[in-house]
């Protein structure tokens, strides 16, 4: 998994890393979210869902502690994160910003 992930964020175009759970009532809120995001950004942006249950070590990684967790990656670095969910305007727009 770690080598693919490195690949898939490795990436101009930016990818958001959506850390989520199952049992998680606020990501099942996020995901509707995310899906109007890609959407609207279409091929300017990658969404990625890791399930932190089944990823441990990627979640202990990039020291995810709630879900869920947004983590926004450009050229394999991490330029953004938020935990919680957000409206899409806003996604859009941090997205827009490290574009």
């Amino acid at each position: 998994m770690k080598s693919s992930f490195n690949k898939i964020i490795d990436s101009e175009i930016p990818v958001l890393v959506d850390f989520y759970a199952d049992w998680c009532g606020p990501c099942k809120m996020l995901a509707p979210i995310l899906k109007q995001v890609k959407d609207e950004m279409g091929d300017a942006l990658k969404i990625v869902k890791i399930d932190v249950d089944k990823n441990q070590p990627l979640a202990n990684k990039y020291q995810v502690r709630g879900v869920p967790t947004m983590l926004l990656f450009k050229n394999g670095q991490p330029v953004w994160r938020q935990s919680g969910v957000l409206q899409k305007a806003d996604i859009v727009q941090i997205v827009k910003s490290h574009s």
